[in-house]
């Protein structure tokens, strides 16, 4: 039996590069349930206080039924990380360049969004390329809570890394 090599423990689907990515395609990203230990986790890392992100009470108070999640606490479910983009570009990807969203519905605890990525468009270079990702979140009503856009700057095959 072969020793083990933490380096070799490594989840690493087929390699893409910017030519393998069609228009159309999609990412989707595991569902998850708004828990109120995810709201307190948010706070701890973003440092946001405000009485509406962690006081049921001062919400009901306001006429909302629960914990009013803060826009980037929905935004980060749209995280490619979430799903295979970062496994299957482990060799091409460059970098993140640009991310966008619209905040179109309140996501309250104890909901569960549904975020996916799209791929909108290529932006062809000559060693590398811009692939495009139009971010949804939905909710269990079926409502689209979030969209954006995020860009990733992408080897073309053939120019690797030194």
């Amino acid at each position: 039996m072969a020793e083990f090599d933490p380096a070799q423990h490594r989840m690493v689907p087929e390699q893409r590069w910017f030519e393998d990515f069609v228009l159309g395609e999609r990412f989707v990203l595991p569902g998850r349930t708004q828990t109120t230990a995810i709201f307190a986790a948010f706070q701890a890392a973003s440092g946001d206080t405000h009485p509406i992100h962690y006081d049921v009470e001062f919400c009901r108070a306001r006429g909302m039924p629960h914990l009013l999640a803060h826009g980037f606490q929905t935004l980060v479910h749209t995280a490619p990380g979430a799903g295979l983009f970062p496994f299957i570009t482990e060799d091409s990807l460059v970098g993140f360049l640009e991310q966008s969203s619209r905040f179109l519905k309140p996501v309250f605890a104890d909901d569960t969004i549904y975020p996916a990525l799209e791929v909108i468009e290529l932006t062809p270079g000559r060693t590398t390329g811009v692939v495009t990702l139009r971010s949804t979140v939905h909710n269990q009503r079926r409502e689209l809570v979030l969209e954006g856009m995020q860009k990733f700057l992408i080897r073309k095959r053939g120019a690797h890394s030194p």
